[in-house]
C-alpha cells in the first residue's frame, strides 16, 4: 500500500476510533437510543470504506503480483472468502 493510500485508511480508522469513543460516552450518559444507533451506523460506514480501500490495494498489488508470478490461486481464494464474509 502506498503512503497516500495508507494515510487515507489510517484517517478513516482513527475517525472511527473517535466515533466509537463518542458512542461509548453516549451510552454512559444514557443518550437517546436512536441517536446512538445513528452514530453506530456512521462508524460502520467508515469501517466499510476503510475495508474496501484495503481490499482494493490488496487486489491491485498482492493479487496482481501473484497472478504475474503464476501463484494466484491462493490469493484469489482469499478474496473469494473475504467477499463471502462481506456479503453475509
Amino acid at each position: 500500500m502506498d503512503s497516500a493510500e495508507k494515510t487515507k485508511v489510517l484517517n478513516l480508522l482513527k475517525t472511527s476510533r473517535g466515533q466509537i469513543e463518542g458512542i461509548i460516552k453516549m451510552v454512559e450518559d444514557d443518550r437517546y437510543c436512536v441517536d446512538i444507533s445513528k452514530q453506530i451506523l456512521a462508524v460502520q460506514a467508515q469501517l466499510k470504506k476503510a475495508n474496501l480501500q484495503i481490499l482494493e490495494q490488496h487486489i491491485k498489488h498482492c493479487v496482481k503480483e501473484a497472478v504475474l508470478s503464476g501463484s494466484e490461486e491462493e490469493k484469489i481464494n482469499e478474496i473469494i472468502e473475504l467477499l463471502d464474509r462481506y456479503v453475509k
